[in-house]
């Protein structure tokens, strides 16, 4: 029986100067998906981590991959360094020097959220590093043609940042899922204690800051710039999202050469909680699809 806990998967490597947390379980086949690592990275909520997006998802693509989830810098048990550009960029610079020090060369990647702007910033900055790209409901592709910006969940978001409490927080989560029964008591205690723990307000409101400095809020805009995104690449979004709607989609879907969609019914934000297992399915048949030259 392999042991998938959290403490049992848990890892940390320097990637330049900082610590990076992750969690690694798995051997890639090399019948899937070309043989290639597996590498998800998280949204960027109050307590957001790698475990607590996919601690669950966790053996589910082990089977298949080296998984590996990471804490992004400011986030989990990651250092959190001052944010000194737009925080896409700022996350993918730090993420090629993980790679280098574990001497992966080459990964399929996964972003959530946070998660997917740093993504898809990684394989516009280093096509070479990655095989193909997943993301899910990804900020900085998320154009809305439709809702109003700010977004429900957004909005939630920065009264939390602005006055952090057990109510703002659930309040928040609230608005990532379709099926309210998820928002338990304990989930709250979890992200409180890791939304408050020592640096993790402060790095979060960096990492914020990031997308309204002028020097690089448009550096964050990557709708601007996925023409040039070569990669296959699958967008999934819930349909029910309230944070990065649907209706956020149809953009990057026009502008990625190689983009497909699939929607998730009765979904919200969390798609890989909600539709857990179709969720995996969806992705592992993607990515088993990769050739090297495809």
């Amino acid at each position: 029986m392999v042991d998938y806990s959290k403490e049992a998967t848990r890892k940390s490597a320097k990637a330049g100067d900082i610590t990076l947390n992750y969690y690694e379980a798995g051997e890639s086949q090399a019948d899937v998906g070309a043989g290639l690592p597996f590498v998800l990275l998280h949204g960027g909520g109050p307590g957001a981590s790698a475990w607590s997006n996919f601690g669950s998802a966790l053996p589910r693509f082990a089977v298949n991959f080296r998984t590996l989830l990471v804490d992004q810098p400011g986030f989990g048990g990651s250092d959190k360094p001052p944010v000194t550009a737009n925080y896409f960029r700022h996350s993918a610079d730090y993420l090629v020097k993980l790679l280098d020090e574990l001497q992966i060369e080459k990964i399929h990647l996964l972003g959530n959220s946070l998660g997917g702007g740093t993504a898809t910033r990684f394989a516009l900055s280093y096509p070479d590093r990655v095989g193909r790209l997943v993301l899910m409901g990804p900020g900085g592709l998320s154009l809305n043609l439709f809702h109003a910006d700010p977004t429900e969940g957004v909005k939630r978001l920065m009264d939390f940042s602005m006055a952090p409490s057990r109510e703002a927080l659930r309040a928040f989560i609230s608005t990532m899922v379709v099926n309210q029964a998820l928002v338990t008591d304990e989930l709250v205690e979890e992200r409180f204690a890791d939304a408050t723990a020592e640096g993790s307000l402060e790095a979060m409101r960096s990492m914020g800051a990031s997308f309204w400095n002028p020097e690089w809020a448009e550096d964050g805009m990557l709708w601007r710039e996925v023409h040039n995104l070569r990669k296959h690449t699958l967008l999934t979004w819930g349909r029910e999202d309230r944070v990065n709607p649907l209706d956020g989609a149809m953009v990057a879907l026009k502008q990625i050469p190689k983009a497909q969609l699939h929607v998730f019914p009765n979904c919200g934000h969390w798609a890989q909680i909600e539709a857990a297992e179709e969720f995996a399915e969806v992705t592992t048949a993607f990515l088993a699809r990769h050739r090297e030259r495809s």
